[in-house]
């Protein structure tokens, strides 16, 4: 087990990306603590895990309010001493164009999705400086990088998330603390549901090489790796986990048609 014996905090672990990061890391040694503003679902997310033969347990966090993150990463040090990894999950989703974004609605996407990982990272920072080292993941998104419709707010949001997980990593090296991001593409979660009408969803679908969204336990794969020592001298780094989507150009046949897009790609 890559992470045998290490203590593992995942933000907004209770659905979604976060929760089958939780999962992930639990499989792999990890004991699992979920915080989420929701702690009934935190609790059922930590009673899943060890019910599968994994560590867990759940906390109440509003990463948007200092004194909450504070009280949170405190009752977790008392209980466990330290803490070794860090998914810096907790985010909400925003679709309003640009013109019709209200203040409002900006000062919550950002204050929860910049602001409130800054609260968290730092804090949890702290503890890390003290015990000697630590992982922490970021978890941004393609709409930090790329123009999207409806994106103002989030994609600014997750682009800061990306320049400050740079800041961190130069900052926090001598500390032997790894700051890097997963900048997920589509993703099929509740948030994607939610975010992605039908011409959005076949959007990406054309959009993306491998022809399909992907799933949270890809990029729960890519956070292990992350959290793990064989990510030891990958620092300060995006790992996109988009199925291509960031780096492909204009695609079509050899005719020049758009490809297939319903034929099934081979899979390895």
């Amino acid at each position: 087990m890559r992470l045998d014996g290490k203590i593992a905090l995942v933000t907004g672990g209770a659905r979604g990306i976060g929760f089958a990061v939780a999962k992930a890391l639990a499989r792999e040694g990890a004991t699992v603590i979920i915080a989420d503003l929701n702690l009934d679902g935190a609790k059922a997310a930590a009673q899943a895990i060890e019910a599968a033969g994994g560590r867990s347990g759940a906390l109440t966090v509003d990463v948007a309010d200092p004194p909450s993150v504070t009280a949170m990463v405190q009752e977790l040090v008392q209980a466990h001493g330290r803490i070794d990894i860090l998914i810096n999950n907790a985010g909400i989703g925003g679709n309003t164009p640009f013109l019709e974004t209200s203040l409002e609605e900006w000062r919550r996407i950002v204050g929860i999705n910049l602001t409130g990982a800054f609260f968290v990272a730092q804090s949890v920072a702290k503890e890390m400086v003290k015990s000697g080292g630590g992982k922490i993941v970021n978890i941004a998104s393609l709409s930090g990088q790329r123009g999207g419709n409806g994106r103002a707010a989030y994609g600014a949001a997750k682009a800061g998330l990306e320049l400050l997980t740079k800041v961190m990593a130069v900052e926090l090296a001598q500390h032997r603390i790894n700051v890097n991001n997963i900048a997920p593409g589509a993703i099929e979660t509740e948030m994607a549901k939610y975010a992605h009408d039908a011409a959005t969803r076949a959007a990406y679908t054309y959009l993306i090489p491998m022809n399909r969204y992907g799933t949270p336990e890809e990029i729960a794969d890519a956070a292990v790796f992350l959290s793990s020592d064989e990510s030891r001298y990958v620092h300060g780094h995006t790992l996109n986990v988009d199925g291509g989507f960031r780096e492909a150009g204009l695609m079509f046949g050899p005719d020049k048609t758009p490809p297939d897009k319903t034929a099934p790609l081979p899979r390895n």
